[in-house]
């Protein structure tokens, strides 16, 4: 019997004894349940999956691994976009979906108090009936869990006007790297010190997992309005947003869809969207009543001034429903028109998003390849899907030429490679065309401070891992940071 599989036969056995033998999976063909997440072009099958019930046999899990030297990954409902929760093969993958209790709901605090499992939409339920709710809202809110929106920062299409989830978490207990709980910010609004716990958010389970979770509650809004904008181009649509930003007005959202996604949505949910656009603007406003009114009529005015053709005002809640579902449906829906595709997340300025639209159409035709752009236009974050049929010869690649290309074009317009889905796996490599070596290093210096043994979900979010002693693209010779004595290598 060889070393390894003794080793991982020692560390089964310590699991099963640490949290029970039912709550860790060793089959081959279940373990293939957890092999990707969301980005399903990256698949690992995890040596183990560890499901624990607590924070205490989370961090005893995490120790299990320390002892035995195996790196590990945590994963909450596999909803990311980035590969971020890509298993380790030698490794083990810790699922927190069972921690899903919501501890506290206490709205005269303006807080909530949930585990990392709790799905994103349940915190708003739970919370409602106090006249409370939780403003992140991911696409995937009916399933993404709380504690994959802290590790990836999530955003959502309300959060051009309420802010990221860094905006929204207040306090996290988290198991560390080393196996230890520990906890940053509390039910303050400002913790002193080093912001740790802004780190920590958005670190995608390099710094540690989180285990409770504290969140800030934003009160219902007194009126909310809500308008479905067709324009004959995207131009046009591009047009509106920077006018509505322009004009002083914050809408609680602002998206934007293409034909295709448009075409896409209404084949999957049948949303009734205007025939013939080119592009076709949601547009939300909430807050008191009497600043509602008088900023929703000016935000048709700026639609009608941009050349929209028509404009529907949901008339209630079953209506506005009707035109989120459309967009919060285009992701899948795009799978009704192409057998594979491309889920890409970048930013640019709002102001550019008329160029780069182009430029993507152009891109697209360049290389034979669709692209469908359904996206949060408000704040420039784009979400452009690149289809195409890898059962065709060399369509793979050139998708991911296209992709990479749409990036490039972010970058070049003083934009980001993500802006929500986080990097993950699949952005690792192009983390080098905004940061120079000097940044990535100093960033690596804060993850070494944090996990020195290179183990919590290693080979994500750096193209080069370094200073830490994890292999790929180790540097020869003293790094200058080792030179000027602000690190050291393990």
């Amino acid at each position: 019997m060889s070393t390894a599989r003794t080793d991982l036969e020692a560390l089964t056995a310590a699991l099963r004894a640490a949290i029970g033998a039912d709550r860790v999976i060793s089959d081959r063909q279940q373990l293939r349940t957890y092999e990707c997440d969301g980005l399903a072009q990256y698949k690992v099958v995890p040596a183990l999956v560890a499901l624990p019930a607590d924070a205490a046999q989370c961090a005893s899990v995490v120790r299990a691994c320390v002892a035995a030297d195996t790196p590990f990954v945590a994963r909450g409902s596999g909803t990311g976009l980035s590969g971020g929760a890509l298993p380790h093969a030698d490794g083990v993958l810790i699922v927190t979906s069972q921690m899903r209790e919501i501890l506290e709901v206490a709205p005269s605090d303006e807080r909530a108090v949930v585990q990392p499992g709790v799905i994103n939409l349940a915190v708003t339920r739970a919370a409602a009936p106090y006249g409370w709710y939780y403003a992140p809202d991911p696409s995937s809110q009916q399933i993404c869990s709380i504690g994959g929106n802290v590790a990836e920062n999530s955003g959502g299409a309300h959060c051009l006007k309420y802010g990221f989830t860094t905006n929204h978490v207040i306090g996290v207990e988290l198991v560390t790297p080393d196996g230890d709980r520990v906890h940053l910010g509390g039910r303050a609004p400002d913790a002193p010190g080093y912001d740790l716990l802004g780190a920590f958010v958005g670190s995608e389970g390099t710094l540690g997992i989180a285990t409770e979770v504290t969140v800030r509650l934003t009160r219902l809004p007194e009126s909310v309005r809500t308008l479905l904008a067709a324009f004959e181009s995207t131009d046009q649509a591009g047009a509106a947003t920077s006018a509505i930003i322009a004009a002083g007005v914050v809408p609680a959202a602002v998206e934007m869809m293409d034909t295709l996604a448009i075409s896409a949505a209404e084949e999957a949910v049948h949303c009734g969207y205007p025939a013939g656009a080119g592009a076709v603007l949601i547009v939300e406003l909430d807050g008191p009543e009497p600043e509602v009114e008088a900023q929703f009529d000016q935000v048709v005015r700026l639609c009608r001034d941009n050349r929209a053709f028509e404009i529907r005002i949901a008339a209630d809640d079953a209506e506005r429903a009707l035109f989120w579902k459309g967009r919060k449906s285009a992701f899948a829906a795009v799978g009704r028109i192409s057998p594979d595709y491309i889920v890409q997340d970048g930013v640019i300025p709002r102001t550019a998003l008329p160029a780069v639209l182009r430029r993507i159409g152009e891109l697209s035709a360049e290389r034979g390849i669709r692209v469908a752009n359904v996206f949060h236009a408000g704040d420039g974050n784009l979400h452009p899907l690149v289809l195409f049929d890898a059962a065709v010869d060399g369509q793979t690649e050139r998708a991911e030429e296209v992709s990479g290309a749409i990036l490039d074009l972010c970058v070049s317009h003083g934009g980001s490679i993500t802006g929500e889905h986080g990097v993950g796996m699949d952005k690792a490599k192009y983390m080098p065309r905004m940061f120079t070596d000097d940044d990535l290093d100093t960033m690596q210096l804060l993850r070494c401070a944090f996990d020195p043994a290179g183990l919590a979900n290693p080979g994500k979010v750096f193209p080069t891992p370094r200073l830490c002693g994890e292999i790929p693209g180790r540097r020869k010779g003293v790094h200058p940071a080792q030179e000027a004595g602000l690190a050291e290598a393990f």
